[in-house]
């Protein structure tokens, strides 16, 4: 995973840890909006996601120590530590 999708998975977590959000640009200035998209909540197990959201898109491959497995759904992605939900990333419309 590059550095940066991980330091942008990072200040979402940081922002907002509880409520999802998306990052949108508005007059030049990177602001935060509510997302009106449904999405896994954190520590969802890799289980939940499916049953509740269906197969993801595509899964990429588990990374690091702890392993980070990331799954894309057509409006959001997961990122799991181990078998568990650590952030959801909506994407832009």
């Amino acid at each position: 995973m590059r550095p940066l999708t991980l330091l942008a998975v990072a200040a979402l977590g940081v922002l907002s840890p509880a409520a999802q959000a998306e990052l949108i640009l508005v007059d030049g200035q990177v602001a935060l909006r509510q997302a009106e998209v449904p999405t896994p909540s954190r520590g969802m197990t890799m289980r939940g996601v499916e049953e509740r959201f269906g197969a993801p898109e595509s899964r990429a491959a588990a990374v690091g120590q702890p392993p980070i497995t990331r799954w894309d759904y057509p409006a959001f992605s997961v990122f799991f530590e181990s078998d568990r939900v650590l952030h959801t990333v909506v994407r832009g419309s």
